[in-house]
């Protein structure tokens, strides 16, 4: 029996990412049981401790960190045989035409898309710009091949993969009366400008599942295209905005930014790939979608692993 197996060093870095026991079992899909019962197992094996207890987050010995340097070696050149694989077996080649309705996420798809283009050098990917106002249709229709959304719309023929879930949280200046809160009210915002991106107010959660449903509207609605421009209003005192909290957080680190939940549980968006149901299962497909989630787990900060539906 080999000492060291990929599922351990596929754990390992799990471990390091969520930073606990309980969100690395989710990511590898055990139960914290099973998990910490693969660890001792893997730790017997080589004979020594891989990281330190009750640590937040997890701290690695030394021999853990030289493991989880042979997995940073080997995991991704493990993965990218599996994609030549995939791509001998059939469905090598195709096109993945991708809108977007989450403004903020081309922040994370680039980069998932040039990993994607390394190990698929055969399909056609572009991102594009012609389907702001209804891209579930377009793709429906084959305009599209992939849309990246947070609101499933039935009937149409599509299958929604779940990527990632996240907080949506209102930015604030850090003098706005508001910072500080740890959670608002609808009613905190009856006297608020709203900055927003421009699409329609059934699109954004801070309508549909807060503002909405307690019959309050903001004082004014100013609408900018940006993230990187919403968040320079929000802190020259112009408005306050809704925002992803992956979004926010560098400002928040900087000290630009304060960020507070809507109401006292907070609004949890899910953010999905759209595919046709007739595209779903094809392997260059399913291989994208699998780079976008390790992308956004790789580099988002706050978002957590989506319940299937």
């Amino acid at each position: 029996m080999p000492r060291i197996e990929l599922r351990h060093l596929r754990t390992l870095v799990a471990l390091r990412d969520a930073g606990s026991l309980v969100e690395a079992a989710d990511r590898v899909h055990l139960t914290q049981s099973a998990l910490s019962h693969q660890l001792k197992e893997l730790e017997g094996r080589v004979g020594c401790v891989l990281f330190m207890r009750k640590t937040r987050p997890v701290r690695f010995t030394s021999a853990g960190l030289r493991l989880l340097a042979l997995a940073d070696e080997v995991l991704p050149l493990v993965r990218r045989a599996e994609a030549d694989v995939e791509r001998l077996a059939g469905g090598e080649s195709g096109r993945i035409l991708i809108a977007i309705e989450c403004h903020s996420c081309i922040e994370w798809l680039l980069p998932a898309i040039d990993a994607y283009r390394e190990a698929w050098p055969q399909v056609e990917i572009d991102v594009s710009s012609g389907f702001h106002f209804a891209p579930l249709p377009a793709l429906s229709r084959g305009d599209l091949d992939l849309v990246i959304t947070s609101d499933p719309v039935v009937g149409l023929g599509l299958r929604y993969v779940p990527l990632f879930s996240y907080e949506a949280v209102l930015a604030v200046g850090m003098r706005h009366p508001l910072a500080g809160r740890a959670w608002i009210e609808p009613r905190d915002l009856a006297q608020e400008t709203l900055i927003a991106y421009p699409v329609d107010r059934n699109r954004l959660d801070v309508f549909t599942s807060f503002l909405d449903p307690a019959g309050v509207a903001p004082e004014a609605v100013r609408q900018t295209e940006l993230t990187a421009m919403i968040a320079q209003l929000v802190a020259s005192g112009r408005g306050v905005a809704c925002l992803p909290n992956w979004a926010l957080h560098d400002y928040l680190e900087r000290g630009l930014l304060a960020a507070t939940s809507l109401g006292e549980e907070g609004i949890w968006p899910t953010l999905h790939a759209a595919v046709r149901r007739d595209q779903a299962d094809a392997p260059f497909m399913k291989a994208f979608i699998a780079a976008a989630i390790d992308t956004c787990f790789a580099n988002l900060v706050g978002i957590v692993t989506a319940e299937l539906g």
